[in-house]
């Protein structure tokens, strides 16, 4: 399940939304152009499945979607925890290189998660809006939005990414050092999974 978290910019200390209702999630991302979707989980593919699993599982919807919005490539990318002997200085380096703030001048930032979680933090006037994704969710933060996203310190996910341009991702960082301030994934899932084993 989606979870949304939003503090002022000046930090984590006040609290003013937190919900993971589907329905408040998508009314507060919208008229900040996010595109917040549900897709049905497809069970039978594993939390490592190769791109050519991803797509055969996925096309009806993957079709339409680029159809809507024109995008011209789409592949998948998974980091999970294994038997690579890389994979440590893989994870990390992939997560310090999202972990910044930054935008993208020319595409929008599009992803279905096919298995695990990653939190997108959208900076937004004076708000931090923190959207924690698990398998089934799409997120869309449109061109020109600062944000960063965080995957955690041991990362495990497969997610499908959608692009516009060929280039794929481009990203201007902002330099700023505000995302050190705020939660990181590894807090945000703690607490989360604290939460849904109490209910």
């Amino acid at each position: 399940m989606t979870l949304l978290t939003t503090w002022p910019e000046s930090g984590p200390g006040t609290l003013l939304r937190r919900t993971a209702d589907p329905v408040e999630i998508a009314a507060a991302l919208e008229p900040l152009g996010v595109r917040y979707e549900r897709w049905p989980v497809r069970e039978d593919v594993p939390a490592d499945a190769d791109s050519e699993t991803v797509f055969a599982a996925y096309g009806p919807q993957i079709d339409r979607l680029t159809a809507e919005e024109g995008f011209t490539t789409v592949d998948v990318l998974g980091l999970h925890p294994g038997d690579d002997p890389e994979y440590p200085v893989r994870a990390k380096a992939a997560r310090e290189k999202f972990l910044q703030e930054h935008t993208h001048d020319d595409d929008d930032e599009v992803r279905f998660f096919v298995s695990g979680s990653g939190v997108f933090y959208l900076h937004v006037g004076s708000e931090v809006h923190a959207v924690y994704c698990e398998k089934g969710d799409l997120l869309g933060v449109p061109r020109g939005a600062t944000h960063w996203f965080d995957m955690g310190t041991r990362p495990s996910f497969t997610a499908i990414r959608f692009f516009h341009e060929e280039d794929g991702w481009i990203a201007t960082f902002t330099g700023s050092a505000i995302a050190s301030r705020f939660p990181d994934y590894d807090t945000l899932a703690a607490g989360y999974e604290q939460e849904k084993d109490a209910a």
